[in-house]
């Protein structure tokens, strides 16, 4: 059984489910996310505030953000 399935496009994805589709740590996505951090990536996609302590990013958002970064290598 495959660890991750992919979501539909137009679907929301959360911190956990971000963090196995970029391959990176829970501090890089937040500081591609913070203007105020060195490492800011205005291309990377903004995070959707779902409720009062939830967020998520737009799947088809994160799935374009990683196809750009394999269009570089």
């Amino acid at each position: 059984m495959p660890a991750f399935i992919a979501p539909a496009p137009d679907s929301f994805l959360r911190e956990k489910q971000v963090l196995v589709t970029v391959g990176l740590g829970r501090s890089s996505i937040w500081s591609f996310s913070n203007p105020r951090s060195r490492y800011y990536d205005p291309s990377f996609p903004k995070p959707v505030k779902l409720g009062a302590r939830a967020v998520a990013w737009r799947a088809s958002e994160i799935f374009a953000w990683v196809a750009s970064r394999r269009a570089f290598k």
